[in-house]
C-alpha cells in the first residue's frame, strides 16, 4: 500500500439511536463525541458514531417486518372503484 493516501482506520464505537446498544469496530469516521470502553486492558476511550438504525433496531434482524397483503389491496381497489368493462 503506498503510504499517505489510505485514511485512518481506527476503532470506534456505534451507538444505536433507538435502542442505545453500543459495539465496538473500526471505521474510518471520525467524531468529536467519545465514549470510555472497558477493554481487557482497561478503560479507553474511543470515538462515539450514533445512528439511526442498527441491525438492533431494523425490522429485518428483530422479526418485526411488517410484511403487506398486496392481495387485499388489489381487492379494495376493485371493491372502491370496480372493474373495467372491455
Amino acid at each position: 500500500m503506498k503510504p499517505g493516501i489510505h485514511p485512518d482506520y481506527h476503532p470506534v464505537v456505534f451507538q444505536d439511536g433507538n435502542t442505545g446498544t453500543r459495539f465496538l469496530t473500526r471505521s474510518t469516521i471520525t467524531s468529536s463525541r467519545t465514549v470510555d470502553w472497558q477493554t481487557p486492558d482497561g478503560v479507553k476511550t474511543y470515538p462515539l458514531v450514533v445512528v439511526d438504525v442498527s441491525s438492533d433496531s431494523h425490522p429485518f434482524w428483530t422479526g418485526s417486518q411488517r410484511h403487506n397483503d398486496t392481495a387485499g389491496q388489489i381487492e379494495k381497489f376493485r371493491r372502491r372503484y370496480g372493474t373495467r368493462e372491455r
